[in-house]
């Protein structure tokens, strides 16, 4: 009777060490952010969706290095809905997986962000280029009989429009992928908002946006499941590469008075976009125009599924 007493209790222990085990059991997922809500996000994959938890412990790695940022400090900002990304984490006992490092695709989150600084003319561009293109095609074959010493040109020509027309077709389809990703953001209700403005070729924050951000700060980090989205913009003043450089060191100027003066976590703020002279607030053909256009617009974001919207 003993020994049976004591197998029991030995199966037991086992039973219960193999579930202890399994809870923590090292888990890789591979996808895409369907959405993100504060301190978790929803990645879905060939298996299905995952629920991932951020924590203060979770390294995010940007293998691009995208913005110039810090990647221990500012990685988490990179994880917004429609990013790709590689999670190594453990899963808990409620079938999650508590993140320890998220590796990001640099290059599909800044061609996200690309698609969101208004580059939608180029695929209206191409399109235009493919009609030219059929019309041209049209009229060689029109002219075929006092073209045939030509032939091998317009042979060329065909393979070259066959070509661009493949290339057309994928970056359209890129391009709507990409657009889609950012409809994602429609999931959410804007809980609080404010707009910083700065001087000509300045990243300076003035002391009266400073007060304004930090009585942001306070309405987030009373909210559940909140997220920060912060977007920086510039003038027409000077070319676009200038332009779009200067709307993303605004931007990251934001996040970091934000972090350190706001005391917002990095996990709760997402990808600082730098959308240079797209998205003017007012003219820049006048003066006041140009200053309203210099700015950076910063939004409080919770879940509808949270909010009950």
């Amino acid at each position: 009777m003993q020994r049976k007493t004591i197998a029991v209790s030995l199966t037991a222990l086992f039973f219960l060490a193999s579930v202890f085990a399994f809870a923590g059991d090292n888990t890789e997922v591979k996808g895409m952010i369907i959405t993100r809500t504060g301190e978790t996000l929803v990645v879905r994959s060939g298996e299905g969706t995952t629920t991932v938890v951020l924590t203060a412990d979770t390294t995010t790695k940007d293998d691009k290095g995208l913005f110039g940022l810090d990647k221990q400090q500012m990685g988490d900002v990179v994880l917004i809905p429609g990013v790709k990304v590689d999670v190594d984490g453990a899963s808990d006992e409620q079938g999650r997986v508590v993140a320890k490092t998220i590796t990001v695709d640099g290059d599909d989150l800044e061609a996200a962000q690309m698609i969101e600084a208004g580059l939608h003319p180029t695929a209206e561009q191409v399109a235009a280029n493919v009609q030219r293109l059929e019309a041209h095609r049209g009229q060689l074959a029109s002219h075929d009989v006092q073209l045939a010493a030509q032939r091998e040109n317009i042979e060329t020509n065909q393979q070259n429009i066959a070509t661009n027309k493949q290339r057309i077709e994928t970056n359209i389809k890129d391009i709507e992928e990409n657009t889609n990703r950012f409809t994602a953001l429609a999931e959410y209700d804007v809980k609080g908002q404010a707009t910083v403005n700065f001087e000509v070729g300045s990243t300076k924050i003035s002391a009266k946006d400073q007060i304004e951000l930090k009585d942001l700060a306070n309405t987030a980090t009373r909210l559940k499941g909140y997220i920060v989205e912060v977007t920086g913009y510039a003038d027409s003043t000077g070319n676009a590469a200038m332009n779009t450089k200067l709307s993303e060191d605004r931007a990251k100027a934001v996040v970091t008075y934000l972090m350190q003066n706001g005391e917002v976590p990095v996990r709760h703020i997402v990808a600082p976009g730098a959308m240079g002279e797209f998205g003017a607030a007012a003219p820049n053909e006048t003066k006041a125009g140009r200053a309203e256009n210099r700015r950076v617009e910063v939004k409080v974001l919770i879940n509808k599924g949270i909010s009950g919207s």
